[in-house]
């Protein structure tokens, strides 16, 4: 079970790659393991109460069906993930630069545990973007002269 957020690699530029863990309720788990998760249009974001926390915001996690109705379940609810407080201060230092953020890439199972890959990244300028379409193009074209 893996679930990609496609549109990540080709909107930004990514810096470093993360590994955190997600807290979740059980029928949660569930539905993420049935691949019932989409990352598209989420990102992570950094809440300072008394000490920072770094929240998953926008996922959308669809109620799980053998979890019976559930009324007050939101499939878009913040969750938090599981960081030491060295990686969480390491993370707001790179923050502090300007134009980087923090985009969730994957989410995938770890030895039956739950874990999101998140990356530092900084947004792709219009003529990037349209240079990755050319190359995807001729890597294609390639392959089919390759194939044939």
């Amino acid at each position: 079970m893996e679930i990609l957020n496609k549109s990540a690699t080709f909107n930004y530029e990514i810096i470093d790659k993360y590994d955190a863990g997600l807290i979740l309720f059980g029928h949660e788990v569930k539905a993420i393991k049935n691949g019932q998760m989409s990352l598209k249009g989420s990102y992570i974001a950094i809440k300072n109460t008394p000490t920072p926390e770094i929240y998953l915001i926008k996922s959308s996690v669809s109620l799980y069906k053998k979890a019976g109705p559930m009324p007050s379940y939101d499939p878009e609810r913040p969750r938090k993930l599981l960081l030491t407080r060295q990686e969480i201060n390491k993370l707001l230092a790179k923050l502090k630069q300007k134009g980087l953020t923090l985009i969730p890439l994957r989410v995938y199972n770890k030895r039956n545990l739950i874990k999101l890959e998140f990356a530092l990244v900084s947004p792709k300028k219009k003529f990037d973007k349209k240079e990755s379409i050319k190359n995807r193009e001729i890597d294609r074209q390639i392959q089919r002269a390759l194939k044939n």
